[in-house]
C-alpha cells in the first residue's frame, strides 16, 4: 500500500494503536501458569474493545486471534490450553483489520526468572528491528533492512533466520508487496517510495538459520536454538519512519 492522503495515515494509526494495545496489555498480562488460551482472549477483547478484528483469523482462519509462540515454538503458535511457564520465551504476535486497513506488530517477552542468555538476544532482537526502521526512509534503498539485521547480528554474535521474511508490505492487506529478505541480496536494487507501509521484523537466533515446522500446522521452531522477533508496522515518508505500532 501507499499512503496518500492524510485520512489513510489517521486509519493506519487506529489500527496500530489497537495493535500496540492488545500486545502491550498481553505482555503486562504474562505469568506462570496462564494458558495461551486465555492470553488470547485478553488480546481479542482489547481488538474488538478498539473496533478492530483478529487478522489472522479474518484473512487465513487462523485458530487464534493473535499469535502466541511459547518456547520452543518461535512463530505462529496459536491459542490453546498449553500452560506458561516460570522462565519462558514467549512471541507475542498481533495484526489486525480496523476499517479496512490492516497493522501488525510483535514482541517476545521473558516470563522471570530471566537468564541472561535470553535477555540478550531478546534486546538483540529489538536493536535489529529499531536499526533496520531508522534506516528507512524515502529514496533509500530496501537493503538497508537487512544489513541492519546483520550488523546487529553479527556484533552480537546471534544468526538470522532465512526462510522468514525480514519485511513485508502491509496497509490494505495483511500481506502485500514488496517482501524483503531478512538477509541481503545484492541483485535487490528496489528502493522505497514515499508512503510504502512495511511492517519489519527480524528473527535473530542462538544458531539456527532456518525454521522448522513442527507437529501442529503454522507452528514453526528452531529445535536447540533460542529464537526471538520484534516487529513493527511504518510509513516510509522523506524525513524517515513513522511508527504506527
Amino acid at each position: 500500500m501507499i499512503v496518500t492522503t492524510e485520512q489513510q495515515l489517521d486509519a493506519l494509526k487506529a489500527c496500530g494503536k489497537a495493535v500496540q494495545m492488545a500486545i502491550k496489555t498481553m505482555g503486562e498480562a504474562l505469568e506462570a501458569g496462564m494458558t495461551a488460551h486465555e492470553l488470547d482472549d485478553l488480546g481479542r477483547k482489547v481488538l474488538e474493545r478498539e473496533g478492530a478484528q483478529s487478522a489472522p483469523q479474518l484473512v487465513y482462519d487462523f485458530p487464534g486471534a493473535t499469535c502466541i509462540s511459547i518456547e520452543p515454538v518461535i512463530a505462529h503458535g496459536w491459542a490453546d490450553e498449553q500452560t506458561m511457564k516460570a522462565g519462558d520465551m514467549v512471541n507475542i504476535d498481533v495484526s489486525a483489520c480496523k476499517d479496512g486497513y490492516f497493522a501488525d506488530a510483535g514482541a517476545t517477552f521473558i516470563l522471570p526468572p530471566i537468564l541472561p542468555a535470553k535477555e540478550a538476544i531478546v534486546k538483540a532482537a529489538k536493536r535489529a528491528r529499531d536499526k533496520a526502521i531508522a534506516a528507512v526512509k524515502s529514496g533509500a534503498k530496501m537493503q538497508v533492512i537487512p544489513k541492519a539485521f546483520e550488523v546487529e547480528a553479527e556484533a552480537s554474535g546471534y544468526t538470522l533466520i532465512e526462510n522468514l521474511l525480514g519485511c513485508h508490505g502491509v496497509g490494505q492487506t495483511l500481506h502485500d508487496k514488496p517482501e524483503i529478505l531478512a538477509i541481503t541480496d545484492k541483485t535487490d536494487r528496489r528502493t522505497f517510495k514515499e508512503g510504502m507501509v512495511l511492517a519489519i521484523e527480524p528473527f535473530l537466533s542462538t544458531g539456527a538459520d532456518y525454521a522448522q515446522e513442527g507437529m501442529r500446522e503454522w507452528e514453526l521452531f528452531t529445535p536447540g536454538h533460542l529464537t526471538a522477533q520484534f516487529e513493527h508496522t511504518i510509513v516510509v515518508s522523506k524525513k524517515g519512519p513513522i511508527i504506527i505500532t
